[in-house]
């Protein structure tokens, strides 16, 4: 691993101030796939800006209808809250399905989504949820959040400092995993606010996104009886994992075993 200089800075303006005062920084949340790059020597930034040691960036907020969790509020601590799992319980469940116990413990909410690794499991989740990002300086809407592979409409002095999520109706994500990373080789949320349904994908593609057909059928007719070949396989990765042919029917497959299931 490369020399670095280490900042734990106590509050947003002092991070904001050293990120815009040094060479080549990079934030610090739980470095599940930051430290990971560096080891490989993959990038090599000057500076790290530990933003742990921030207060209030790893609260769960109850506000009527809505729930407020912080940036850095870890995927294990997510699983365990209380209020989470009685008011968006398979949100829970989905946190606990992240990775092995080591990388539940450190990673957090923000920084997953952040990093937004197609094939990971919280932009799913959030696509799919009536949702905000919000920051430092601005609160993102979810739909425009994900921009591309491992890219946000984030600017790089920008620090996720939580995500506002309207409780829905029904909510539930299923995964078929990687075996050894345990990242999705297609994941699917699904959440339901009266009649209205997002069905959203990770894993699929190079970036997650919404399939729009199965969100419009599905808010018409709330059933596990769906068409087929929704999501075109043009639009699907094709690698060592799986085709995109099968992927195309993994989406369908995993949409119907949660619609089954609830």
């Amino acid at each position: 691993m490369y020399n670095f200089n280490f900042h734990s800075p106590s509050s947003l303006d002092e991070a904001i101030n050293i990120y815009n005062n040094s060479d080549d920084p990079k934030f610090l949340a739980g470095g599940m796939t930051l430290l990971a790059s560096m080891k490989q020597r993959l990038i090599a930034p000057s500076d790290l800006i530990d933003i742990r040691n921030i207060k209030n960036l790893s609260e769960v907020i109850i506000d009527g209808e809505s729930i407020k969790i912080g940036a850095l509020y870890s995927h294990h601590s997510l699983s365990i809250n209380e209020d989470i799992n009685s008011k968006i319980k398979n949100l829970a469940k989905l946190a606990n399905g992240i990775g092995d116990p080591a990388v539940r413990k450190m990673g957090t909410i923000g920084g997953s989504i952040a990093n937004s690794d197609p094939a990971a499991d919280w932009p799913a989740a959030i696509l799919a949820l009536n949702s905000n990002i919000n920051t430092n300086i601005r609160s993102i809407k979810n739909i425009d959040f994900f921009t591309g592979m491992f890219e946000t409409l984030l600017a790089d002095d920008e620090i996720i400092t939580s995500i506002d999520i309207k409780i829905p109706d029904l909510f539930d994500y299923k995964k078929f995993p990687n075996p050894a990373s345990r990242y999705a080789i297609v994941g699917v949320a699904i959440a339901k606010y009266n009649n209205d349904v997002t069905v959203a994908v990770s894993g699929a593609s190079h970036t997650p996104f919404i399939a729009k057909g199965l969100s419009e059928f599905l808010s018409e007719n709330f059933s596990s009886d769906i068409p087929k070949n929704t999501v075109s396989k043009d639009d699907l990765n094709e690698d060592i994992h799986a085709s995109a042919e099968y992927r195309a029917n993994l989406i369908d497959v995993l949409t119907q075993q949660i619609l089954k299931n609830n």
